[in-house]
Formats: C-alpha cells, sequence, structure tokens
C-alpha cells in the first residue's frame, strides 16, 4: 500500500456506504459533498451496495447493502438479543474479511488519496462493512472523513443487541487518521460524552444562492397526475412511510383543517416494514382524509412506469405544493425542512430535537406542533393557507435566512477546512 502524500494537482476521493442512490438523506448529502470536493480539484469514486453514480467512477459491491440475505439474516440475529452465537461471529468475520479485501481493490484501483464514509462507521444497518472499512483505515493510514448522519444510541431498537464490542470497536472508530463530522450540535455532545472523541458539526445544506428553477414543461402537469383539483389544497409529505415521520399528526391536520385537500405522501417504506403504512391508511379513511401514495412515480429520476405513466422528481413535485408537513419526532437534521424552505413553502413541523436545538433559535417563521395536533396549529395553518400576503412574506423571509446558515458555502468553508486538517494547507 503507497504511502498517502499529495504530490500531483488532481486528488481521488473515495465515497463508501451502504447506499448512495436515490433519495434518502445520506445519499443527497453526499452528492453535495461529492459536487464540492469536484469543484476543488477532486475525483470522486464510489463503492456501496446500490450506486446511481456515473459506471467508470462506481465500485459495486452487493453485500454492502443493508438489504443483502446475509447481512439481513446477521442483524436479526443480533439486535433484540443479548447474546450471539459463534455461527453469527463466524459469520461476520466471513463477510467482513470479504469486503476488507473489496475495500483494498476499491483503493487501489482508482489511487484514493481519501476516503469518505458516508454512515457505514455510524450506524450499524451492516456490522461487517464497518468492521471492515474500519481495519482498512487502521491498516493504510488513509485520511478518512466520517460524516455522521445518526448514530445506534439515536435508535431504540439498536440498543438491545449483541454486538457492544464491534459497535465500541467501529460505531465510530476511535482513530487518528479519521475526522468525524456530525450534522447537529446534539449529535457532537454525545459523540464527546460517549466515546471522547470530538467532531466538526457541518449541518444538511441547500444551494441557497441559486434559487430553483422555474416549472417546466415536463413538471407542469404533475397537480393533474396527482389528482388534485384546481379548488383542492395540496398537502405534501415529503418522507417515507416510517413511524418517526408522524404521519398521523399531518392527516389529524388535514381533517380538521375544514378545507378540500389532499395528502400526497412521496416516498415508500423503506426498510422498515409496511405496518405503519396500513396504519395510516387505516387512520386516513377513519379521518375521512384523502391520503395518496405515489412512491412508484415519484422517484430521483424522470422517466416512465412500466405501465406508461410519467415518473417526476421530488423537485418536479415540490413546486406545485400548498403546504408542507414535516412532523418527525426524531431526526438527525431534517432535510425536507430546508427543501420546503428552498421551494419557499410555508410547513408545519413538530418541534424534534434537532430543530428545537439548532434550527429553531436562527428565527424561522414556522408553524409548530408540539407532539400533537393543537386548535392554534389549526388556526395558523388556516390563515396562511387563506391570506396569500402572509404566506409570500413568510417563505421569502425563511430563505433569505436559510441562505445565511445553511447555503452551500458553510459547507463549502467547513470542508475546506478538514481537507487541510487531513492533508495541510
Amino acid at each position: 500500500m503507497k504511502k498517502h502524500v499529495l504530490a500531483r494537482r488532481t486528488h481521488n476521493v473515495g465515497f463508501i456506504s451502504t447506499r448512495l442512490a436515490g433519495m434518502d438523506g445520506v445519499s443527497l448529502e453526499a452528492k453535495k459533498w461529492a459536487d464540492f470536493f469536484e469543484r476543488e480539484g477532486f475525483a470522486c469514486f464510489h463503492m456501496a451496495g446500490e450506486l446511481d453514480a456515473p459506471p467508470e467512477r462506481s465500485f459495486l459491491v452487493e453485500e454492502a447493502h443493508f438489504t443483502h440475505p446475509a447481512i439481513q439474516e446477521i442483524s436479526k440475529a443480533c439486535f433484540g438479543v443479548q447474546t450471539r452465537k459463534p455461527s453469527v461471529t463466524q459469520k461476520i468475520q466471513q463477510i467482513k474479511d470479504q469486503l476488507k479485501g473489496q475495500i483494498y481493490a476499491f483503493i487501489e484501483k482508482f489511487d484514493l488519496d481519501l476516503l469518505v464514509s458516508e454512515n457505514a462507521l455510524t450506524i450499524p444497518y451492516n456490522i461487517p462493512l464497518g468492521l471492515a472499512l474500519t481495519e482498512a483505515i487502521s491498516e493504510t493510514g488513509l485520511p478518512t472523513i466520517a460524516h455522521h448522519h445518526d448514530f445506534f444510541w439515536e435508535r431504540q431498537r439498536f440498543l438491545r443487541n449483541a454486538v457492544w464490542d464491534y459497535l465500541n470497536m467501529a460505531f465510530p472508530p476511535h482513530l487518528p487518521s479519521v475526522h468525524h463530522v456530525v450534522i447537529n450540535s446534539s449529535a457532537s455532545n454525545q459523540l464527546s460524552l460517549r466515546t471522547g472523541i470530538s467532531a466538526t458539526v457541518i449541518p444538511n445544506v441547500m444551494d441557497f444562492d441559486n434559487p430553483p428553477p422555474s416549472v417546466d414543461e415536463y413538471s407542469s402537469d404533475v397537480r393533474k397526475a396527482l389528482g388534485i383539483e384546481d379548488d383542492e389544497l395540496f398537502i405534501l409529505q415529503p418522507t417515507r412511510v416510517i413511524k418517526r415521520k408522524g404521519i398521523e399528526h399531518a392527516i389529524e391536520l388535514a381533517s380538521r383543517l375544514g378545507m378540500k385537500a389532499k395528502l400526497v405522501i412521496s416516498h415508500a417504506s423503506g426498510d422498515e416494514g409496511h405496518e405503519y403504512e396500513r396504519r395510516i391508511e387505516e387512520y386516513s379513511s377513519i379521518m375521512n382524509v384523502n391520503s395518496i401514495f405515489v412512491s412508484d412515480i415519484i422517484k430521483g429520476y424522470r422517466g416512465t412506469t412500466d405501465d406508461g405513466r410519467k415518473i417526476y422528481t421530488l423537485w418536479d413535485v415540490y413546486p406545485h405544493a400548498d403546504l408542507v408537513t414535516y412532523l418527525s419526532s426524531f431526526e438527525g437534521f431534517g432535510n425536507a425542512f430546508l427543501e420546503t424552505i428552498y421551494y419557499r413553502k410555508p410547513i408545519v413541523v413538530n418541534t424534534y430535537s434537532t430543530y428545537t436545538i439548532d434550527i429553531k433559535p436562527k428565527g424561522f417563521k414556522v408553524i409548530e406542533l408540539k407532539g400533537y395536533v393543537t386548535e392554534d396549529a389549526i388556526h395558523r395553518t388556516r390563515e396562511v393557507m387563506k391570506n396569500s400576503k402572509m404566506c409570500r412574506e413568510m417563505v421569502r423571509y425563511n430563505y433569505e435566512l436559510a441562505r445565511r446558515y445553511y447555503s452551500y458555502s458553510v459547507l463549502r468553508r467547513k470542508l475546506k477546512n478538514l481537507i487541510s486538517d487531513c492533508f495541510g494547507e
């Protein structure tokens, strides 16, 4: 393995994760980081179990994905229990060795100078991948930025487990060549308290210096495609259908507004099963709310479904929404919050911890819930929907505020400092 000393003008950075594709928060932020590195003269390459990067810059490893059958089998045997069988340990080590070989091959194929781990050293969706990456970094001394989106201790389902030895070793690892980045101040505090590791806080960002493009011909028919009538309120819930997203609050709000409305839920259930989706369908029926699930026609790309319907991106949909609901009980940061501000839409937000600690003090004008729907929140929402001047002033103010705190210039400044820490000035 070569000594990683920068002696050429173009440097190579390798992003590693379980998945680097689609509309999830980790993939979206990784793309923003990759854009920054490209502008700084780096060439970016990508290793994961699912990729949408150009093939010539991709290194696909199926076992890296958290949905790989062997990885799911390991997770099932390690979480919700307190001891693991020797055969499980053997399986973990076997796949770890395979993945470490692939990581070495990735480094050597693209002559990498820097690694960026996107949540792979943070949350144990794929235990062998985290172990393999930790060992590879320890053995090579390759400069690494560990970009942490959500830690295992923030998720209840990981707290009872049979892998504390592995969690303490690799989620995250305490190594001299690893520079840690978290996306909120609470994560920074907890990381220091729990591990002694210090981290740089870099929030999620949007390109607020360049407003989104106007609706084009392709996306002009979004409301029609979603079956939203001209006199109907378009309420967008731009999240996956999982319990912590609090979608039942959006349904209750829509029901109690007393306005003709349709609730559009953009993403699918994801990796946490379909029980909550059935609960949302039942609750919508009980509350007499027209909720529609449209993940089949909202993707990370434009195109056509097998039955001939148009596929839109989420960016095609946002401009048509009248109101966005973002009522999560927990978020590492909250991409949908920034997206809503970027597209200049009013938002109803639950006061999840990161919003309360990091975002709210900036002074954003939003409609808040504190864990449940109140008459005051309904009144304020109704007022904003009926008073177009108030709505315009609110979203204009929020956009300018976000430009100060969550623009690409913030990302650029902080990542430049990290690169200097890795390689010197």
